[in-house]
């Protein structure tokens, strides 16, 4: 991650010319507008191979985890991260942007709004294309900008403010977490086998504020560099916020992106679950437990089938005590759940269901796709 991120590894990489940087001999062989040298120019950054990797291990696994668990949820909901994963998120930004712009097929308002110029790798920003999926302030580095970017702050005020709290009122937070986010992709794929390895407790919930830290941070960068582009004659306002987003070791890229959600997020998968950081410490997830506050998404639960036998709880990858609502047969509305159907497809007796209720509580529809082997089986 420090390699891909413009760490000491890169500048390692870079100055001793190794790969990927040695694969830039390659380009005077080829024509730069053609596919070939699109590919070959984004395959000389490390940036292409991490996403290439992370975009592998998600299909590779995701195959593996529709053949562990055969229901209509599990592979409408894998194959659509699978897909979100490789197309806007790795093709996109690494190969189909910079050959539109350099076929002179990208409007030129369009990638001058959404994709500013630059004298490195195909001359336009295109890696600010992951922004279409990653929201604010999951992905930051498209609103934390020296001058304001529009088309981006636009984009992002839709997502943030607009569509994901649609999404989380009729679906509930895994809307998002469990069906588009590239970190709920991995976790849901790479991580499946290992989803009840996540800490339960009182003591571990208490380290889901964490999340409520650093949203506060993002949003007091976010004033900062609001006030920062309001008085551009302060430039001791303008050095504090780029000394805060990026420019030093304790900088939000540094300690919340690259250590927090790259190191410790990924590196604690066989030991705390693919969920760590997107239970404790992402500053969306955070955001949109305010929002699925006022959710109609419950799982919905059968007491008369619960044998209590705690199965639910043990695969739950957010650390939700779900037998303590399907044992009373209480609509479960955890903000933590992100929709995983893990709960639902283990119950032997098949208790569970995904659905939507009232504001009174009364059962306003269920699921269309059978996440439970036991109702499917019955049915």
């Amino acid at each position: 991650y420090n390699w891909k991120s413009g760490g000491f590894l890169d500048a390692l990489s870079r100055r001793a010319g190794v790969f990927p940087y040695s694969l830039a001999g390659w380009l005077s062989r080829v024509s730069p507008r053609s596919l070939l040298g699109v590919t070959l120019k984004s395959a000389a950054g490390p940036a292409f191979w991490y996403t290439l990797a992370y975009s592998l291990l998600i299909v590779i696994f995701g195959i593996r985890r529709i053949r562990r668990r055969r229901t209509p949820y599990v592979r409408a909901q894998t194959l659509t991260l699978m897909a979100i994963q490789v197309v806007p998120l790795f093709l996109l930004p690494e190969i189909l942007l910079p050959w539109l712009d350099g076929r002179g097929w990208l409007p030129g308002p369009l990638a001058d709004s959404l994709f500013p110029r630059v004298d490195y790798g195909h001359g336009r920003e295109f890696w600010r294309a992951y922004g279409l999926i990653l929201a604010w302030p999951l992905n930051v580095y498209n609103v934390f900008t020296d001058r304001p970017l529009w088309g981006w702050l636009l984009i992002a005020f839709l997502q943030t403010g607009v569509l994901i709290p649609l999404m989380i009122y009729y679906w509930g937070k895994g809307a998002y977490c469990g069906w588009i986010c590239s970190c709920g992709a991995l976790a849901e794929t790479f991580g499946d086998t290992h989803r009840h390895k996540m800490p339960h407790g009182p003591r571990w919930n208490r380290l889901n504020l964490a999340g409520q830290v650093i949203l506060a941070l993002a949003l007091v960068l976010l004033v900062l560099r609001v006030l920062a582009w309001t008085f551009p004659e302060w430039e001791g306002l303008r050095r504090l916020v780029y000394l805060a987003v990026s420019g030093s070791r304790l900088s939000y890229k540094w300690v919340v992106d690259v250590f927090l959600a790259g190191v410790v997020g990924y590196g604690v998968y066989f030991w705390f679950s693919g969920r760590f950081w997107c239970r404790f410490f992402c500053p969306l997830a955070a955001l949109m437990h305010i929002y699925a506050r006022f959710s109609r998404f419950r799982i919905l639960a059968d007491k008369k089938k619960c044998i209590s036998c705690n199965v639910c709880t043990s695969v739950c990858h957010q650390g939700i005590d779900v037998m303590n609502f399907a044992n009373k047969g209480l609509p479960m509305a955890d903000p933590e759940c992100v929709r995983c159907s893990a709960c639902v497809s283990s119950c032997p007796t098949g208790v569970l269901t995904f659905g939507r209720v009232d504001r009174d509580g009364n059962v306003l529809a269920t699921d269309r796709l059978a996440a439970s082997p036991v109702q499917m089986r019955e049915h």
